[in-house]
């Protein structure tokens, strides 16, 4: 009697088996409940056709079909009460009242309602009571002459007869309903925590693909700052070394040389990366195949490039010299032009600075062989801005044919973007390039 809807579903009930029933038991209850009371009404209604002076087959008739309206309890508890109430003064139906109030008591109706139908029954109940305990005591008075009950007896000795047939199904009513409608809440609020943990999960794993692929790009973005540049150089001097090789030895030499230094800078460059990667990304041993996280290894390669920067060995704007004089070692013409007073930045506006000049010229040096280029880097009060501008590609010059991933300009734009920058890029009216990029420098970025 105290199964929900819900709760039934969840059990794979069928909610509508029997007419109003939801359970083929709470059908079984219910008629079980009519037939008895439908057999006390019958019998009492013996006493009451001789009672009324009616035959006793309608005595009995009417008793079985009063007895019967037990069966539509949980349909229309109302009616129940209503028809209890009425056929109190035939002194018949107790079974129906008992089960009629705790199932009013029980349901959803209105507790204004209960509580006006519960005192009607009470007070029905009462008045027969009294009238029958009334009659019995002076039918004590005339039998026994010593008998002289005061009172108080008799309304007393009711009302304790009354409550203690009307109180405890009300009573008891009124708790299982109380608990059905804490169970069927509770199971609502465990419900919904369940959408919203299941929310919680699938926007946690949107969550954790955007990391992912936010990982991907910035480890792939400094291994391309890392690799690229050097790599780039030492293409561009094995071709000068191959041309040079036979006409000019001391050249080649040199040209060799430089090549060799560059290739051992980028190794180092990497296995100091790779080494902080290793030990920031180290799995936990476990029981089974362990997965370095892609979260890890991303956050490993930004600690790398911080910590190369804050040991000192990291790209700053004092190394624009050093990364303009290498392009003029592989045959670039680049003039570098400082404007405003140069200051310490952080770390992180420089290497960005530094990362956008870099990549600009390695552009240069895989699509404009041969072109005259201008560095240009402005110091302003609350920004440092960098320009990389080249002419048209020389005829006569020989294109390194180096290759190109088509993402130099993307990871330098989502680099000054990172740090609230402007970044601007295309073509000038001459025929060349030209890469722009403004940092904002706060106090709280100052180094």
């Amino acid at each position: 009697m105290t199964t929900t809807g819900a709760h039934q579903d969840a059990a794979g009930m069928p909610v509508r088996g029997m007419w109003w029933w939801g359970r083929r038991r709470s059908a079984v209850l219910d008629i079980v409940l009519a037939v008895v009371s439908a057999l006390e009404c019958g019998l009492e209604g013996v006493r009451f056709a001789g009672e009324a002076s009616l035959p006793v087959p309608v005595g009995v008739l009417f008793g079985l079909v009063v007895g019967s309206v037990l069966l539509v309890r949980r349909r229309w508890p109302i009616t129940v009460v209503l028809v209890s109430v009425a056929i109190t003064p035939a002194e018949m139906g107790f079974l129906m009242g008992i089960v009629g109030l705790y199932t009013l008591a029980a349901s959803e109706v209105p507790r204004r309602i209960t509580a006006a139908l519960a005192g009607m029954s009470t007070v029905a109940v009462f008045i027969v009571t009294v009238v029958r305990l009334r009659q019995d005591v002076a039918q004590a008075d005339v039998d026994q002459q010593d008998f002289d009950p005061s009172g108080w007896y008799v309304p007393v000795v009711s009302l304790f007869m009354t409550l203690g047939l009307n109180a405890p199904p009300v009573l008891f009513g009124l708790y299982i309903g109380a608990r059905r409608r804490l169970m069927e809440s509770l199971r609502e609020r465990a419900d919904s925590l369940e959408q919203e943990l299941s929310l919680l999960a699938d926007r946690a794993e949107q969550r954790a693909q955007w990391a992912r692929r936010e990982e991907r790009t910035r480890i792939a973005r400094e291994m391309h700052d890392v690799v690229a540049h050097r790599v780039s150089l030492m293409v561009v001097h094995a071709a000068a070394l191959q041309a040079v090789a036979l006409k000019d030895p001391q050249k080649a030499v040199r040209n060799a040389a430089l090549v060799g230094d560059m290739g051992r800078q980028a190794l180092t460059e990497l296995r100091e990366m790779l080494g902080v990667l290793r030990e920031d990304a180290a799995p936990v041993p476990a029981p089974g195949p362990s997965v370095v996280p892609l979260a890890a290894v991303g956050a490993a390669a930004a600690a790398a490039a911080e910590a190369a920067s804050e040991d000192g060995d990291g790209p700053c704007l004092d190394a624009l010299e050093a990364l303009v004089e290498q392009s003029r070692q592989a045959g670039m013409a680049v003039e570098l032009v400082v404007l405003g007073e140069a200051r310490a930045y952080g770390a992180e506006v420089e290497r960005t600075a530094y990362r956008v000049v870099q990549e600009a010229l390695t552009n240069v040096h895989k699509h404009a062989a041969g072109a005259k280029v201008v560095v240009r880097l402005a110091h302003r009060e609350a920004e440092v801005a960098m320009q990389v501008e080249n002419g048209p590609s020389d005829a006569a010059v020989a294109d390194a044919d180096l290759p190109s991933g088509g993402n130099g300009l993307v990871g330098m734009r989502e680099r000054v973007a990172r740090l609230g920058g402007v970044f601007v890029s295309g073509p000038t009216d001459a025929g060349g390039f030209r890469v722009s990029a403004v940092l904002p420098v706060g106090e709280e970025r100052a180094a």
